[in-house]
């Protein structure tokens, strides 16, 4: 897989800073100056659900605001430790959480770029000697200035094979997340318990990680909603029997192995598509609606596989 970057518009304003000595700060201009807020906003738009991390992305966002306020007025205080640990199963969206972290600390000058550089382990590691040096050196320039996301990162380490890199990449990871905090932010991702089984065998990692936040599941009542998001962005809509549809589908689908939330939401919806198209392409020489062409029905949803296959005990 290779690295992605997400480039990330926004501006900088270093004028809004406070005034210094004893004159009152305004916290409202501060906040509303740093344009966060409509990053918070756009997240909410863009995640259903997730109030506990939603909350934990605020809680930091005014910690950054009021450390640039004590700044201002000659507080010290040492920069604040950012490099976080996203923890859960796929498709709940720590990848946009990710994005939008990085941001927030654009906006308030904690980051010089604030774009989000995603790796796994086959970016950083190589597979012979003096292969992973100069992988992980190139993720991590191009990273600067912004966040790196390395998702599943548990597979950095393998201590069941002698010839792995993997301890390579971590031993540069960890000297850059400490020399080079001021200019980097280090997002680690996965599955909790190995993430934890991870921190336990790499406690220089586990100490130079300040946030750590879970992504709990959807519950069924959101991914429907979330559902209906996409559908909305793709123009498409449930006509009242795929809706009953809809929702039995991700009962079953939870109860299944390799559910993954809005991943697996997504997916049943472009095969939905795909049998919506099957079906009108065969009414070749008659005539169809906008309607039509909007409408996903019930049979396009119930053709899935699982509603066909037992539930998972």
């Amino acid at each position: 897989m290779n690295a992605k970057s997400h480039p990330i518009s926004s501006s900088r304003d270093e004028s809004n800073a406070a005034p210094a000595g004893d004159d009152p700060l305004d916290i409202e201009a501060a906040f509303r100056d740093s344009h966060v807020g409509g990053v918070l906003e756009s997240l909410d738009r863009e995640l259903v659900g997730l109030a506990p991390v939603k909350s934990r992305i605020r809680d930091i966002a005014a910690l950054l605001l009021i450390d640039k306020l004590r700044r201002a007025v000659g507080l010290s205080s040492g920069p604040p430790a950012l490099h976080m640990s996203f923890t859960g199963n796929p498709g709940t969206g720590k990848t946009t959480v990710a994005m939008r972290m990085a941001e927030i600390l654009h906006r308030l000058g904690y980051v010089r770029k604030g774009h989000l550089v995603a790796v796994t382990r086959d970016d950083l590691v190589g597979q012979y000697i003096g292969h992973t040096a100069p992988k992980t050196r190139e993720v991590l320039k191009r990273a600067m200035g912004g966040v790196l996301f390395i998702d599943e990162a548990y597979y950095l380490y393998r201590p069941e094979n002698e010839r792995d890199y993997g301890q390579e990449a971590i031993e540069m990871l960890l000297q850059v997340m400490e020399n080079q905090r001021d200019d980097l932010v280090v997002i680690l991702a996965g599955y909790k318990e190995r993430m934890e089984t991870f921190f336990r065998s790499n406690p220089g990692m586990s100490s130079r990680i300040a946030h750590h936040i879970d992504f709990p599941d959807y519950t069924p009542e959101e991914l429907l909603a979330i559902a209906g998001l996409m559908l909305q962005q793709m123009q498409y809509r449930l006509s009242a029997p795929a809706d009953q549809a809809l929702r039995e589908y991700i009962e079953r689908r939870r109860a299944q192995p390799h559910f993954a939330n809005a991943r697996s939401i997504r997916n049943a919806l472009d095969r939905a598509r795909l049998r919506q198209a099957s079906r009108l392409f065969e009414r070749k020489g008659g005539s169809i609606s906008r309607q039509d062409l909007e409408t996903i029905d019930e049979l396009d949803i119930r053709a899935s596989r699982v509603f066909g296959e037992r539930l998972a005990t």
